[in-house]
């Protein structure tokens, strides 16, 4: 039985993978605006890249990406040539070879690429970007559609890292969420992607599924573990159907309730802590050697878009439908309906069409909020300094906090914070009291 109050477990809350969130974009901020902020970018300061995109040869059920099914091929092969030709005019807008610390393909599906078509986007992106030494190339994969020559391809292309979906690996579970499975597959890629060269795996799980109960969070986590790939991460499945209408398809009383999915993500934390791996922020984890847990333990753990991360890039650059980048000026969304991005891209503008700018403030409760979802703690006075706001007046913020405090979740010395171990499955819910744009809002996912 869990500590946390049910209360909160069913209560509301963004993930805060960045801040603002993306509710709050509006369509002042687009590619004229976008070309600027990028200009007024140091030249030296290193970047990273996220690549979107957004197609699967099929629908599961729970996803909360943006996607589409493909039907073939020839749709996939026009998104490459969008895809490089926006490459081409970041290029001309950075108005020179900027450094790139890493570069994230999300989707969607992007191994969905063909060998060639992902090797010359990649040599495009070395045309106008350089690379820096130990940079990461990481790739999301469906373990359904990997083969000896794909692996292989994207480790000539040179992806160092690259993350499996799993989600649940009982078939009554995945027949519930349309993503049949088998966990043959998921140990067959691995092996695929090791014999090639790519060593560094991370595996996605999931808990509150439809129809999945505790042993299959337990059967789950185990043979992941046994596995042995670097990284787990243990996300809530987010029922949010008046977002993604395809979620309708799922049985909602057949969803576990908050008491259950809480109850999930204690299990899946202890047997993979009993299998070595170590938690990382909120719902990562990670072997002790890792590269993700050494910088939580130093203090150096960041969160973007992509969730607990150890780039340490200011600034990340989305590519593709809908994807999102981070500068510090503020927040830029590209256009996420296909034909719009596509129009764009013709016509030599860069696709942004809505994001938001930040101001000082915007910038401290940032740091104050990234601070703890990878700490679990935070000296407000110490970051209001550093952000250039001594002084700064909290006490709204902790009087939002007052709560935490009463249920013991969160533990107050003056302006420093530390979140108990209780407290951490109410982490985005603590969170959220330093978010000045919260509002009351059933758009966000369950916080558990």
């Amino acid at each position: 039985m869990t500590s946390l109050p049910l209360r909160l477990a069913e209560a509301r809350a963004p993930r805060y993978t960045s801040y603002p969130t993306a509710l709050h974009f509006h369509d002042g901020v687009e590619g004229a605006l976008y070309r600027q902020w990028l200009a007024e970018l140091p030249a030296e300061m290193p970047l990273s890249l996220y690549l979107h995109v957004p197609f699967c040869r099929q629908l599961c059920w729970y996803c909360g990406c943006h996607m589409t099914v493909a039907n073939g091929y020839k749709r996939v092969a026009a998104y490459v040539a969008l895809l490089r030709r926006e490459i081409a005019l970041l290029g001309e807008a950075l108005g020179g070879k900027r450094p790139v610390s890493g570069i994230h393909w999300g989707g969607g599906t992007p191994s969905i690429l063909s060998g060639a078509d992902f090797m010359a986007v990649m040599d495009d992106l070395r045309q106008v970007f350089d690379l820096l030494p130990g940079a990461e190339v990481a790739i999301e994969i469906d373990p359904r559609h990997l083969d000896r020559e794909k692996a292989e391809a994207l480790a000539a292309a040179g992806v160092n890292r690259a993350s499996l979906g799993v989600q649940d690996v009982n078939p009554h579970v995945q027949e519930a969420i349309n993503r049949v499975q088998p966990f043959a597959v998921t140990r067959q890629t691995a092996g695929l992607l090791r014999a090639a060269g790519i060593k560094a795996l991370n595996f996605d799980l999931m808990y509150g599924l439809p129809h999945q109960g505790l042993d299959d969070v337990k059967q789950t986590a185990a043979l992941a573990a046994d596995l042995q790939p670097d990284r787990v991460s243990v996300f809530g499945y987010a029922h949010v159907p008046w977002m993604k209408k395809h979620q309708k398809m799922i049985d909602t009383a057949a969803l576990p309730g908050a008491e259950q999915r809480l109850t999930q993500a204690e299990l899946a934390e202890r047997i993979l802590t009993l299998k070595g791996y170590r938690a990382v922020g909120l719902d990562h984890f990670a072997l002790p050697g890792d590269p993700l847990f050494q910088a939580a333990a130093e203090g150096r753990l960041r969160r973007n878009f992509q969730g607990y991360t150890t780039d340490p890039a200011e600034a990340l650059l989305g590519l593709g439908v809908s994807s999102i980048g981070s500068l510090p000026q503020g927040y830029a969304q590209n256009e996420k309906d296909l034909l719009a991005y596509s129009k764009a891209l013709r016509e030599g503008r860069l696709p942004v069409c809505r994001g938001i700018a930040v101001t000082a403030e915007d910038r401290l409760r940032r740091k104050v909020i990234e601070r703890l979802m990878c700490d679990f703690a935070v000296d407000l006075a110490a970051i209001a300094k550093d952000q250039g706001l001594p002084g700064f007046d909290f006490s709204e913020d902790l009087a939002r906090l007052d709560p935490f405090i009463e249920d013991g979740l969160v533990q107050r010395s003056g302006l420093r914070l530390q979140v108990t171990p209780a407290g951490k499955q109410a982490l985005r819910l603590i969170a959220a009291c330093f978010d000045a744009y919260l509002g009351e809002s059933t758009r966000y996912s369950q916080a558990v």
